[in-house]
């Protein structure tokens, strides 16, 4: 009986258990250049009917403004044509891709200096030796030295796209792929200037494999705190104090104390903790955390907060 107990739990537990585990990414980001959706939008963006009245009111306004009407249509060439060139010379030579691979490495180095969490779940992987980077640097090349001997290493890989935006103003719109070893594939996407674009990627890539994992145990003093989390979901709500615990039981755990919540609160979003601030705690016995009414105490009888809410997440 115990045994089939302990097989329903297995089966109950979240499926994102190994949702988080640290990966080390191929150094090299290869972005690869899809199809212009501004020159695109600018084809099919209105009807030959639409085409036609635009060109018409171009025409009676430059003339309006004096031009030679014999001159006209060669005048409305010349500027499609000087349009066309200004494009062409843009995205001519190669380059994009190795600005979109530096930002989003600075980006995400940005985003580790500033948050400072205790381990770092996102490294890129880079078996060449020094020197070998130097000469690749030198010859200005793309990192690609292979050791098959540490590929070990390796465990996963991250490739791109990228196109010019259908709004015509500059912007990138990119796409990140990565995929694991298990095969799990993770896909982020932004649109925005080529210099900036990468820092909403690298947000949703750190906030994806930086934020706390359930289940998984903290060092509590001189005990191990193991953060099972919700039936199906790391942190759930429910309307009352009583039915959290009920379903904290029912998987064979139960709610956090209020030192517990501080505790693990205390740890932040990024080392393995859940803030609190913000939300009311469901607790043991119909008493919740509230912590943002301190006074007289954060604790308190469950009828005395009225909160819309109870967030709540079960450990063991």
């Amino acid at each position: 009986m115990k045994f089939i107990g302990l097989l329903w739990l297995a089966c109950c537990l979240p499926a994102w258990a190994d949702h988080y585990s640290p990966i080390a990414v191929w150094q090299t980001v290869p972005f690869i250049k899809g199809q212009d959706l501004c020159q695109f939008q600018d084809a099919y963006a209105s009807t030959a009917q639409e085409n036609h009245k635009n060109l018409s009111q171009q025409l009676i306004h430059l003339l309006n403004a004096g031009a030679d009407p014999a001159q006209l249509l060669d005048l409305l060439n010349a500027l499609d044509r000087n349009t066309q060139l200004n494009r062409e010379r843009a995205t001519a030579g190669k380059g994009m891709d190795v600005l979109l691979e530096g930002s989003l490495k600075a980006s995400l180095d940005a985003q580790y200096t500033q948050l400072q969490p205790r381990n770092r779940n996102i490294t890129f992987f880079n078996p060449a030796p020094i020197y070998a980077l130097a000469r690749d640097l030198r010859d200005e090349k793309r990192q690609g030295y292979l050791d098959t001997g540490m590929l070990g290493k390796l465990n996963a890989m991250a490739w791109g796209t990228y196109s010019y935006a259908p709004t015509c103003k500059g912007d990138l719109l990119v796409t990140l792929h990565i995929q694991v070893i298990s095969g799990r594939t993770y896909n982020y996407q932004a649109r925005g200037r080529p210099d900036q674009v990468m820092q909403a990627i690298s947000g949703q890539l750190f906030a994806e494999f930086q934020h706390t994992q359930f289940p998984s145990k903290v060092k509590m003093g001189n005990r191990t705190l193991e953060l099972i989390g919700a039936p199906g979901v790391p942190i759930s709500h429910t309307s009352s104090a009583t039915a959290a615990e009920r379903t904290c039981r029912s998987i064979q755990t139960r709610l956090p104390t209020a030192e517990e919540y501080e505790f693990v609160s205390n740890l932040g979003d990024w080392n393995q903790g859940v803030k609190t601030v913000g939300r009311v705690w469901a607790l043991a016995n119909q008493m919740v955390l509230a912590p943002d009414l301190p006074n007289p105490s954060p604790i308190r009888p469950e009828i005395e907060v009225r909160a819309n809410e109870l967030y709540y997440y079960c450990v063991r």
